[in-house]
């Protein structure tokens, strides 16, 4: 079953993105790991992971062990993977067997992972995540050197991989005193670890938007997600960055496209209402098209009488609510539109495009919010 829509996703988009992406990094021998939480912000784990595997990317990052494991039978090349959120823990002996890596950023996880490790009679691969100034997760500065006590103390079964932490908003110009008090609190909590002994670990804190602005946090590992789909952490840093380098275009290029077809075409009066209820009247004479999509795929409720769709290189708008498998839109100057026709929700179609920041816009969401929720169930191609 082909399903009512379809997203595309393109190799030569991403191998562009990959290379701007190692152009920022330079010369230094950095990891770049591809962050693909949040079903790979909607692009699917599955067709992701072998894709960015041929683009060169051998290292990934993940949020939970569900998705860990969705990487790891995905992967094609036994890439890395790390967790840098929930395990559950029924979980913790699959997650060391399979020498997936992972944030330790409470004692209790600590002493869980070196619990299993003896049963395993393996070393789990840990990374040390303190708390810089987001306040959500990890070890604070003062308990830090209590807890590299435990772990030298059980250096037989464990593995101290990496030392890392969040920013809090590094895609704002707005946080920049937050974000500097952050990477002052990276640096202690790294010095504390060479006071201890430990050595070879890799050191990271960037994300998207720390690898633009903050040229100094990229350390052994940058944690990279929106940027490789093609989209920018905010519209600041895009404006930084090309105004910087007096570019006129962006150098990020969109992954993702979604595509449907027209599934029926009819005539409406002057008058008649379209759709649910009354939010939509014709006034005049409509040729219209139902669309067979609807919020239950992705494509909400918050586009009804707002959203636009291109139909033969057309921007049309959507009339009438969105409903669950269905929308409406007007296609009365589209003469030679008709049934099984291509209607692109995101993406080109000649020289006219719907890009997400703008659907996103109409349906009052972020990049990152509205790609997340594209349903797992849409089929995903990979195009060139």
């Amino acid at each position: 079953m082909n399903g009512t829509s379809k997203i595309e996703i393109s190799e030569k988009a991403l191998n562009a993105n990959y290379t701007f992406i190692r152009r920022l990094l330079g010369k230094k021998q950095t990891i770049l790991s591809s962050v693909v939480k949040g079903n790979a912000y909607g692009h699917g784990i599955e067709i992701f992971v072998p894709l960015a595997e041929r683009c060169g990317v051998n290292h990934f990052s993940v949020f939970s062990d569900d998705e860990a494991y969705r990487v790891y039978h995905s992967s094609k090349k036994n890439s890395g993977i790390m967790i840098m959120g929930q395990i559950a823990p029924s979980n913790f002996d699959w997650v060391i067997a399979h020498d997936v890596s992972f944030f330790c950023f409470s004692k209790e996880r600590l002493e869980k992972a070196i619990s299993i490790a003896k049963q395993l009679n393996k070393k789990a691969k840990i990374h040390i995540e303190v708390e810089t100034g987001l306040n959500r997760t990890g070890f604070s500065i003062s308990e830090l050197p209590g807890i590299l006590e435990i772990v030298k103390a059980h250096l037989e079964h464990l593995e101290v991989v990496g030392l890392c932490s969040h920013l809090a908003g590094a895609e704002s110009i707005g946080n920049y005193l937050r974000i500097k008090k952050q990477r002052q609190n990276f640096k202690k909590a790294d010095q504390l670890l060479i006071e201890n002994g430990f050595k070879g670990y890799l050191k990271h804190l960037a994300c998207s938007a720390a690898l633009v602005r903050y040229p100094d946090t990229r350390y052994d590992l940058v944690r990279v997600g929106i940027m490789q789909y093609g989209f920018w952490p905010s519209p600041e840093i895009f404006i930084e960055y090309c105004g910087a380098k007096s570019l006129k275009t962006s150098p990020l290029k969109r992954v993702i496209s979604w595509k449907t077809q027209i599934m029926d075409i009819k005539n409406v009066k002057t008058g008649e209402y379209i759709g649910y209820g009354n939010s939509f009247m014709a006034h005049k004479n409509m040729r219209i098209a139902t669309l067979p999509v609807g919020y239950s795929h992705g494509f909400f409720r918050s586009l009804s009488n707002k959203g636009r769709v291109l139909v033969h290189g057309e921007r049309v708008p959507v009339i009438g609510t969105v409903n669950m498998n269905g929308t409406t839109i007007d296609i009365s100057d589209i003469s030679k539109a008709q049934a099984g026709d291509e209607a692109v929700l995101i993406g080109y179609q000649n020289d006219q495009e719907i890009t997400v920041a703008s659907f996103g816009e109409f349906s009052n969401q972020l990049n990152y919010e509205l790609l997340t929720r594209l349903p797992e169930h849409l089929p995903r191609h990979i195009v060139n």
